[in-house]
């Protein structure tokens, strides 16, 4: 498998990212007899743990497409990375359905800390995944200019510290938590435009 393309892994990538996605959405749920209106108003604990777990996979979709990009080949270690880190985002509809059941309820703390929790660990085995292909040119394309490997290095490095401050916000308050990890999704949104700088 070492020296092996990357098309495989994009492609299974996508699929997993596609599904969890799309999982999202099962965090909506009305009851019939009710007065429909307070429901939905009622749900926006939902919309938010949607709008910030639906933005963040997009945005480590669009930037493991880039990385992607950048390797001219693959190995079983990437590949294993890889894997790792699908499956933590393959979890993540999950910790999402805790927040939109329990934000503002009793239990919002260990909803928001596990929410939190799979923030920091994606953002950690993310970072090991760039970080092991891109050390030394170790899986990094010969016609890569360096410039573009150290500016994804870059985008990378605020990943980690940031998500480990909303899980300590969380102690102090889960709502202000969700809300900071919305506008972390947010911040890494340009963050394609970050990756092609040198």
């Amino acid at each position: 498998m070492d020296g092996a393309g990357t098309g495989r892994l994009e492609a299974f990538s996508d699929g997993v990212f596609s599904i969890a996605a799309t999982l999202l959405v099962l965090e909506f749920s009305v009851t019939s007899g009710r007065d429909l209106g307070s429901q939905l108003t009622g749900l926006w604990p939902a919309y938010l743990a949607y709008a910030t777990s639906f933005l963040t996979i997009g945005i480590i979709w669009i930037n493991h497409h880039y990385c992607v990009e950048t390797f001219g080949r693959s190995d079983r270690t990437l590949l294993f990375l890889n894997l790792v880190l699908l499956m933590i985002v393959g979890f993540l509809p999950f910790p999402t359905r805790l927040v939109a059941e329990y934000l503002q309820k009793p239990g919002e703390n260990v909803a928001v800390y596990a929410y939190d929790a799979t923030f920091v660990l994606m953002a950690i085995v993310y970072n090991v995944w760039w970080r092991y292909a891109s050390t030394g040119r170790r899986l990094i394309a010969e016609g890569v200019p360096d410039g573009a490997v150290r500016a994804i290095t870059r985008a990378f490095d605020p990943g980690v510290p940031l998500y480990a401050v909303t899980l300590l916000v969380a102690f102090a308050s889960p709502l202000a938590s969700v809300i900071l990890t919305f506008v972390i999704a947010a911040f890494y949104l340009p963050s394609a435009a970050l990756f092609s700088r040198e």
